[in-house]
């Protein structure tokens, strides 16, 4: 279904690859404007009443020949078919999962039909819508097998192998196909299915050039009421054939994705549709048509006819695939003819064969009397829509003027920051100055400090040295002393027998001194 999907990013270093015959692109400009475009988006596939119309009664009936009856049912019927063979846990992988909303569906699907040993990866670069996916899994009980994995697809490297890798809207957002798709293959099991719901029209959602004359045919046809682009808020007298992708990454490489798919897997289904009725029933213009207005279905029913006839013929190619692929060659593919996938790829040489139409440019753009509303009728539809766009322009001007003062006064607290900044930094200077001197003494110091150790080190051990022979001293002193003692307690002894002998002696002796000086008297000596 022709549906915006969600953001998916790449590396710098691929901004400017992988996109034949177009200019390199501002990556940053790219990313910015993604992030702002999903960073609220709560619902992605808001289409208006008028797709619905036509899809329900065109598309659905293509769908419903295959057993499902839209893009969502055929994820949970092909997902559900890898739990039928076998056991054990499974794994699938969401490419480009946003806010989770099929994942959420496909998860409780799964647990309602009895299964509990499986794990949903969700990959997605938009943390935001990852959050959004986390709270609705939460409400919806199916958390415990649900991981949210911020992830860049354009580098991704498949961590796991999967049972089944599904991308909801997802491949028209991502510029490294190459990569993506080699880890695809890579990464499924054996019996493993890659699905897949995308745009694989022209790159930015343009018309290639024989489509472009039809949808210019076309538009002749239409009222100026129905010509207002409520996406741009501009009128278009003619058919303007922009290039979303140069302001984000939308369609960045869709005309590359089929291309690519056949070479990398085995279609096993494959379902295309639609490419001059996107225009008429997509956001930027599907708003001013009326679902319940005989005309408007008569119209959108024409444009179908003829883009039915155009596509059968070759003359164009779809824009929209369903897909259910895998690896084994021998699977038949299924297919409404004669779409068959490489019928589907354009052929430059042969696209603009036996299409005859007004060429842009010459001619009136408007074919009077083909819409039933009078003149006056259409300028007052006109007119109430170029008002509602002034009304709608003179807002965001009031806003943006808003914005603009709220710069300016960040801008002077900014300078005011910057003047503090500058100061800091002088003082920074200073303090590094500083601290580069004390850092120097600090050298000065340490390298004494290591001398003084050293020589702490040397005295240290000549204490030790001291102490050691203080203690050999010490014990030989005691010995020593035990020694004078024992001889001092010993000499006291002799003294005291020396004494007494002395006494004794002196008692001896007397009396023949007596004798002696007697006879010395007598002269008898």
């Amino acid at each position: 279904m022709p549906a915006p999907s969600k953001l998916r990013t790449r590396p710098r270093h691929l901004a400017a690859s992988r996109r034949p015959a177009e200019t390199a692109i501002d990556y940053a400009a790219h990313l910015s404007a993604e992030k702002e475009t999903y960073r609220g988006c709560l619902d992605v596939h808001d289409l208006p009443a008028i797709f619905h119309y036509w899809s329900n009664r065109y598309v659905r009936p293509k769908l419903e020949a295959f057993g499902f009856s839209t893009p969502d049912e055929m994820f949970l019927k092909y997902v559900g078919q890898q739990f039928q063979n076998g056991r054990g846990p499974r794994r699938i992988a969401s490419i480009g999962a946003g806010n989770c909303h099929l994942e959420v569906r496909l998860a409780s699907h799964l647990l309602a039909a009895g299964h509990t040993d499986f794990a949903i990866d969700c990959l997605d670069l938009n943390s935001d819508m990852l959050e959004r996916g986390r709270d609705a899994a939460a409400k919806a009980g199916a958390a415990a097998c649900m991981r949210f994995l911020q992830v860049d697809l354009n580098a991704w490297s498949a961590p796991d192998e999967y049972d089944g890798v599904i991308a909801n809207q997802a491949l028209h957002h991502v510029l490294n196909l190459e990569n993506l798709f080699a880890e695809i293959k890579r990464s499924l099991k054996p019996g493993g299915r890659f699905l897949a719901s995308d745009v694989i029209g022209r790159n930015g959602h343009r018309r290639w050039p024989e489509a472009l004359d039809l949808v210019r045919e076309f538009w002749r046809k239409l009222p100026p009421s129905y010509r207002f682009n409520q996406s741009l808020l501009r009128y278009e007298e003619t058919y303007q054939n922009w290039d979303c992708s140069g302001e984000s990454f939308e369609g960045i490489r869709s005309q590359d994705i089929l291309p690519l798919l056949t070479g990398h897997f085995h279609f096993e289904l494959f379902i295309a549709f639609a490419n001059i009725v996107d225009p008429f029933v997509d956001r930027a213009f599907g708003s001013n048509f009326d679902a319940s207005a005989p005309w408007d279905r008569s119209f959108i029913d024409q444009v179908h006819a003829r883009d039915e006839k155009e596509i059968a013929s070759g003359h164009i190619q779809p824009t929209h695939m369903l897909a259910v692929m895998g690896t084994d060659p021998s699977v038949p593919t299924l297919f409404h003819e004669p779409l068959a996938p490489r019928r589907c790829l354009r052929d430059p040489a042969r696209a603009r064969a036996g299409i005859q139409v007004v060429p842009a440019g010459k001619g009136s753009p408007y074919e009077w009397g083909a819409w039933p509303h009078n003149d006056r009728r259409e300028i007052e539809i006109a007119c109430r829509r170029l008002k509602d766009a002034q009304d709608r322009t003179n807002e965001q001007t009031i806003l943006a003027a808003e914005r603009t003062r709220w710069a300016q006064r960040l801008d002077r607290e900014i300078a005011l920051a910057t003047h503090k900044i500058e100061d800091l930094h002088q003082e920074l200077d200073r303090r590094t100055q500083w601290a580069r001197q004390l850092d120097g003494q600090m050298g000065e110091r340490t390298a004494w400090a290591q001398r003084l150790d050293g020589e702490i080190e040397v005295a240290a051990r000549k204490i030790k040295e001291l102490q050691q022979e203080l203690s050999r001293r010490a014990a030989w002193a005691h010995r020593l002393d035990r020694e004078l003692r024992e001889r001092t307690l010993a000499h006291r002894a002799d003294l005291d027998r020396l004494a007494w002998a002395t006494a004794l002696d002196r008692r001896f002796h007397a009396p023949l001194d007596y004798a002696f000086r007697l006879l010395r008297r007598w002269g008898m000596l």
